[in-house]
C-alpha cells in the first residue's frame, strides 16, 4: 500500500476535467476516474470560488466519508480552509449558515433533534392530500400536444410551492423566493450579488418568524418556533438559517428530480411503458430516477481534520474533499449495467440523500413529491416526446448541483 504524506503536484486546470463538457455528461470523465484515480485532487469550482480539492468517486469510499466525522462541515471554520486552497486568495471567503448543514457534533446532533421535533413524518403525510391537489392542478395547466418547459412550469413550480406551504411562507412571496435562491446556486452570480441574495432572504425570513411568534398557525416555522429538545430551543440565528437551509434543500434538488426524470423516462421509452403498466413500480422508479441523476453532483464541502486514509491514498489534514454522489451512484461495483434507467432495480444503494449524520432531513418529503407527481404526469399523459434535439439541451454549469436549465416537451 503506497501514501501520500504531502500534496501531489498542481491540479489539473479546470476545464481539464470539469469543463464545459464534464457538465453535459460527467459519467464518462467519471468512468476513467473511479478506475485510474478514484482519490484524486482537482480544481473544483464551488458556488464560492476555484479551489484545489481532493474528489472521490467509488461508491465505497463516498459512503465512508459521508459518515466520517474526521471530516468537518463547521461553518466557523470554512473561511479558513476556502482561503488556504482557493486559486486565487481575496480575504473575502465567507462563511455558510449555521445550520445543521454546517456544523459538527455536538452542534450538530442538537440541531437536528430540535428541527426533528418539527419536521416529522407525520407532518409531511399531512400535506399529502394539499401535495395531490397541488400536482393535479399543475398538470392540468399543461396543453396536450403543445410544446413548453417543463423546468418552469412543473419542475421548479412544483416544490416551490410545497416547501413554501410546508413553511408557512405566503403565496405571494414563491416568486423571491425563486429568484433568490437562483442567485445563490448559480456559479454565474458574483459575490456581491449572492451576499444581497442571502441578505434579502434572511431578512425575509425573519419577518415570517416574527410574524409567526404573533400568530402562530399548523406550519413549520410556528413549529419550529416552539421546538425544543431536554429544554434547548433553537436561537434567532439558527432559526433563520435552519429555515433557509430546509427553503433552499427542499426545492432545489427536487426541482433537478423531476426534471431529470422525466429526461430519463422519455429517452428510455421502454422503462416509460413498463412504469405505466405497473404503477406499483412507482416508489422505486423515484429511487431509480435520484440514482440515474443524482439531484447533487458533488455533496456539500468537507475538509480533514486529520489525515485520512481512503484506499491507498492518505489525504492530509486541513484538505478540502468532495465527495461525487454522481459517480458513486454509477459505480459498477455496485450498481448492475449502471448507466442503465432500470425503474424496476432492486436494492438500490444510491447515495443521492447522502448518508451518516447529514443524511437528508427531507428525504421523505421529496419521495412523496415524486411520487404524487410522477403518478399524475403518467395517468394524465400516455405520450411524451422531447420538443428540441437531446443535444440542444443545456445541464446546468455546476459542479455542486445537477440540473437542467430548461426541459422543453411535448406531453399529448
Amino acid at each position: 500500500m503506497t501514501t501520500e504524506s504531502t500534496p501531489p503536484a498542481p491540479a489539473p486546470e479546470a476545464d481539464t476535467v470539469f469543463g464545459p463538457t464534464f457538465m453535459q455528461n460527467p459519467y464518462p470523465s467519471y468512468d476513467v476516474l473511479r478506475t485510474e484515480a478514484p482519490v484524486g485532487r482537482h480544481v473544483v469550482k464551488t458556488l464560492a470560488s476555484e479551489v484545489n480539492a481532493w474528489v472521490v468517486t467509488r461508491h465505497e469510499d463516498v459512503r465512508a466519508l459521508l459518515a466520517d466525522q474526521s471530516l468537518s462541515k463547521d461553518a466557523l471554520g470554512l473561511p479558513r480552509i476556502i482561503e488556504r486552497h482557493a486559486l486565487h486568495p481575496d480575504g473575502s471567503a465567507g462563511s455558510n449558515p449555521r445550520s445543521m448543514l454546517f456544523s459538527d457534533p455536538p452542534d450538530h446532533t442538537r440541531l437536528r433533534r430540535i428541527v426533528s421535533k418539527a419536521f416529522t413524518m407525520r407532518r409531511v403525510e399531512q400535506m399529502r392530500p394539499w401535495i395531490e391537489e397541488l400536482a393535479d392542478d399543475l398538470v392540468e395547466d399543461v396543453v396536450p400536444g403543445a410544446e413548453f418547459d417543463l423546468v418552469e412550469q412543473i419542475a421548479l413550480a412544483f416544490p416551490i410551492y410545497v416547501i413554501g406551504a410546508l413553511l408557512g411562507v405566503p403565496v405571494s412571496d414563491f416568486a423571491d423566493l425563486r429568484r433568490w435562491n437562483g442567485v445563490l446556486t448559480s456559479v454565474r452570480s458574483t459575490a456581491a450579488e449572492k451576499r444581497e441574495a442571502v441578505g434579502l432572504a434572511y431578512g425575509h425570513l425573519a419577518a415570517v418568524v416574527e410574524a409567526k411568534r404573533k400568530e402562530p398557525a399548523d406550519d413549520l416555522v410556528s413549529a419550529l418556533i416552539d421546538a425544543e429538545d431536554d429544554g434547548n430551543r433553537l436561537d434567532g440565528g439558527e432559526l433563520i438559517s435552519s429555515l433557509f437551509l430546509l427553503m433552499n434543500a427542499g426545492y432545489e434538488t427536487t426541482a433537478n428530480m423531476i426534471s431529470s426524470g422525466v429526461l430519463a423516462l422519455i429517452q428510455h421509452p421502454d422503462q416509460l411503458g413498463r412504469l405505466r403498466a405497473d404503477p406499483t413500480l412507482l416508489a422505486g422508479a423515484v429511487e431509480e430516477f435520484l440514482r440515474y441523476e443524482s439531484p447533487l453532483n458533488l455533496a456539500t464541502i468537507r475538509w480533514t481534520t486529520k489525515p485520512v486514509q481512503v484506499g491507498e491514498v492518505t489525504i492530509p489534514a486541513d484538505e478540502i474533499v468532495f465527495v461525487s454522489l454522481c459517480a458513486a451512484n454509477r459505480d459498477p461495483a455496485v450498481f448492475a449495467d449502471p448507466h442503465r434507467l432500470d425503474v424496476g432495480r432492486t436494492r438500490n444503494q444510491h447515495l443521492s440523500f447522502g448518508h451518516g449524520i447529514h443524511h437528508c432531513i427531507g428525504a421523505p418529503l421529496a419521495r412523496l413529491e415524486g411520487e404524487v407527481l410522477f403518478g399524475r404526469l403518467l395517468s394524465r399523459f400516455p405520450r411524451w416526446e422531447l420538443a428540441v434535439p437531446a443535444d440542444r439541451l443545456v445541464w446546468r454549469h455546476s459542479l455542486q448541483f445537477r440540473g437542467l436549465e430548461s426541459l422543453p416537451v411535448l406531453l399529448s
